[in-house]
């Protein structure tokens, strides 16, 4: 076992809406799946507790969970911006942007699409048992774009996805014949990686930043969705993603967190 640091928070940052393989056992227990492991999170009162051990931490984990990024200053920095952004970043101050899988965290958002989370979670879990890798004791791993490419739309009626199976299938074909070259978005100006992700069947803006937030960890796209449309407009009338500043993508997820759990007003309409 490996501690993790007390201001990393498994509860905000597994539910906040930017991963989708991770559940709550029992009270502060978290296990999930992630960069082909599994990994189990355990928080007592005076500690937080990683499963495996101190080098799988240091090649892995360390990055996956974005560890070496100084989210307290961020913190100070958000705060001095506005007091919305203030309360909102003090109340999800235990979130981190996790560094996934690029094609995972893409596929994933494109099944998200007016869906719940239930739903999503369910549809990734059939994607994976049906045609990902077995890992360990029957866990399967997310499968690859390349596996995905070969199949029709009717080998993923298991899924029960809908319409958005024609949209995975493109999106895989796209991936892994290169005509889609995620690894080349991570440098790429963020506008031309937008419209890069967008040439895929069925990715809009939101999806494309999502994917390009939570896979690419481009820290500077800022997802907007029913939430955060309200948020900016109720908020921060004016202003722009982009006047956030180069971590915007941070201040989104506090936001987004925030407005669904705890700010006080009523649901938006469905996403």
């Amino acid at each position: 076992m490996v501690t993790l640091p007390l201001s990393f928070d498994p509860a905000q940052t597994f539910f906040c809406g930017q991963c989708f393989r991770f559940t709550e056992m029992e009270p502060g227990v978290f296990s999930g799946v992630a960069r082909h492991h599994t990994l189990t999170v355990t928080q007592t009162e005076t500690a937080l507790l990683l499963s495996g051990d101190e080098s799988l931490y240091r090649s892995l984990w360390y990055d996956y969970f974005d560890l070496g990024l100084d989210y307290p200053a961020l913190l100070r920095d958000f705060s001095r911006m506005s007091p919305v952004l203030q309360e909102a970043a003090q109340y999800a101050s235990g979130i981190r942007i996790l560094r996934q899988d690029p094609w995972e965290a893409l596929c994933s958002f494109i099944i998200s699409q007016n869906n719940n989370i239930p739903r999503i979670k369910g549809i990734i879990s059939r994607l994976c048992e049906a045609f990902g890798e077995e890992m360990e004791q029957g866990v399967r791993c997310f499968p690859s774009p390349e596996r995905l490419a070969g199949l029709e739309e009717e080998d993923l009626a298991y899924l029960r996805c809908g319409f958005r199976a024609r949209y995975i299938l493109d999106a895989a074909r796209k991936v892994a014949s290169g005509e889609v070259d995620l690894e080349a978005l991570r440098t790429a100006p963020l506008a031309q990686a937008r419209e890069q992700l967008m040439t895929i069947v069925g990715v809009g803006p939101k999806v494309a930043d999502c994917a390009l937030l939570y896979g690419l960890h481009r820290l500077e796209a800022f997802p907007m969705d029913v939430w955060m449309k309200r948020a900016m407009k109720e908020w921060f009338p004016g202003k722009k993603p982009e006047d956030f500043g180069p971590y915007a993508g941070v201040a989104q997820q506090y936001l987004f967190h925030y407005i669904r759990t705890a700010a006080p007003d009523g649901q938006p309409e469905s996403a």
